[in-house]
């Protein structure tokens, strides 16, 4: 088993290649917009808002009062159950930050030259080139900013990636043969120990995601680390009943087998941590 999570910024080539790539191994693919879907409703939360969450930067009300907290581990655990059992190709903006220390990750950042770009805009969106230049200005600035908030990287980092694909150089074709070359080396073949770490990285966010979107809990102060299927959450909070929530709702989570929690008085910061 291999994932290849390409990311991708507007206008650029990525999604044809990831479609090409996918007929030609044979991997199914998932773009970001199924992921939200699939996010938003399994976890209940509504699309526009999951849509608004992973398209920009939350603003300083947003933050302080920790809305949205829930919505990067619901993305994470829902990409993490859809490459559980098979292969996969992702592709989105920074793919392979929603599956942090997953060994048999194949990461590709594909870039395209700005007229390249300007060009596509022009002939998707009708619109002139002043109007492309501007608008995908405007989005890489939008998404870098996203990245840099959630994920405290540069997206255009190249140390981020095993491999950086400048399709106005390569054609399709070429670019493809690459990343199916890299898919067949050792290093991105799963293994048992790889799937573990997998396994505990799709709890880790269940777990996380249930804890920040219930209303009894997602003001906690909660630290979450996950084992072969043990949880353990410790934290502290002022309210009993915050505390008594907490293993309840561990326990509701689709595949603990055992949850351990240590929840203490006090007055605590407001969030959800983990590992």
């Amino acid at each position: 088993m291999a994932i290849v999570a390409i990311s991708r910024g507007t206008h650029n080539g990525a999604d044809e290649m990831a479609s090409r790539l996918s007929g030609q191994l044979g991997y199914p693919y998932v773009g970001r917009e199924q992921l939200v879907a699939a996010a938003s409703t399994y976890y209940r939360i509504p699309l526009e808002e999951m849509q608004a969450a992973m398209d920009r930067r939350p603003s300083f009300w947003d933050r302080k009062l920790g809305a949205h907290i829930g919505f990067l581990p619901a993305m994470r655990a829902t990409l993490a159950a859809q490459v559980s059992h098979d292969n996969l190709i992702y592709s989105g903006y920074a793919g392979h930050l929603l599956l942090p220390g997953i060994p048999h990750v194949l990461s590709v950042r594909v870039v395209a030259d700005l007229e390249a770009r300007a060009q596509a805009a022009m002939q998707r969106e009708h619109i002139s080139r002043a109007e492309a230049l501007t608008r995908l200005e405007s989005e890489d600035r939008k998404r870098w900013e996203w990245v840099r908030f959630l994920f405290g990287v540069d997206w255009t980092d190249v140390g981020l990636y095993h491999l950086v694909v400048n399709v106005s150089r390569l054609s399709q074709e070429a670019a493809c043969a690459a990343v199916a070359r890299l898919v067949e080396c050792p290093e991105f073949q799963a293994t048992a120990a790889s799937r573990k770490v997998l396994e505990d990285l799709a709890l880790y966010n269940r777990v996380l995601a249930a804890l920040a979107l219930d209303f009894r809990t997602r003001d906690a102060h909660l630290k979450v680390t996950v084992d072969d299927g043990v949880v353990t959450v410790t934290g502290t909070t002022r309210w009993a009943e915050v505390a008594e929530a907490v293993p309840e709702v561990v326990r509701n989570v689709e595949g603990v087998k055992r949850a351990k929690t240590e929840i203490t008085g006090g007055e605590p910061p407001v969030g959800i941590t983990g590992y």
